[in-house]
């Protein structure tokens, strides 16, 4: 199997990481909807709900010892390391639970594609414009659940690209050299300040209903 990782195989990890999000992991996290009731039964408020799993998920973000341990438990069909895979599973449940927090159905196309979006962090404005959603005014979950499938795929695509543009100029990064398989270290696009990014792209989009500029 090639080590080269593109646009295309980029989306397929996200996929897979993007279902053990939704599902959690046995004895290590708990399913989305698990999270999400959680929090909720903590906090009156959606947003006040959204806002403390977001505190929460930030600092699991900056804990290298936790993150190397559960990406030990992550199995993918194709392989990066283990600390590359469970910031990003920590990042989408994250934004999976604040969807789901925001009314919006994290299983359907259209929800799981902007859950991508949310990862390409100050980039996302442009991402979207270029495939004709409109920036800066308010959406809806009925509009959401109208973009057309096209629209998604090009979307998809784009977040790919922009994840691996993190690494590399060319659209390809091999991940074997991305980040150390042991000692916690996490490459410098997926720090907290990038999950803060991260967040409040999630929080704009599902909890305020507008895709706002960061």
């Amino acid at each position: 199997m090639s080590k080269k990782i593109d646009e295309y195989k980029m989306t397929t990890i996200l996929d897979n990481l993007y279902i053990k999000a939704l599902d959690g992991i046995p004895a290590v996290s708990k399913s989305v909807d698990e999270l999400v009731d959680n929090y909720l039964q903590k906090n009156e408020a959606p947003d006040k709900a959204a806002k403390a799993l977001i505190n929460n998920q930030i600092v699991k973000c900056g804990t290298s010892g936790f993150l190397t341990g559960l990406g030990g438990l992550i199995t993918l069909p194709i392989a990066i390391p283990a600390n590359v895979s469970s910031v990003l599973y920590v990042q989408l449940r994250m934004i999976a639970a604040i969807a789901k927090i925001g009314g919006f159905d994290v299983r359907s196309d259209q929800v799981q594609t902007l859950v991508y979006a949310c990862l390409t962090g100050s980039a996302i404005a442009d991402v979207l414009k270029r495939t004709g959603i409109k920036v800066g005014e308010k959406i809806t979950i009925s509009a959401i659940n109208k973009i057309p499938v096209k629209v998604l795929t090009s979307i998809n695509q784009k977040v790919g690209f922009t994840l691996l543009t993190k690494f590399g100029t060319k659209g390809v990064v091999n991940f074997v050299k991305l980040v150390p398989l042991a000692g916690g270290v996490i490459g410098a696009a997926f720090d907290i300040g990038s999950t803060k990014i991260i967040a409040t792209n999630a929080y704009n989009i599902f909890i305020k209903k507008q895709i706002i500029p960061v």
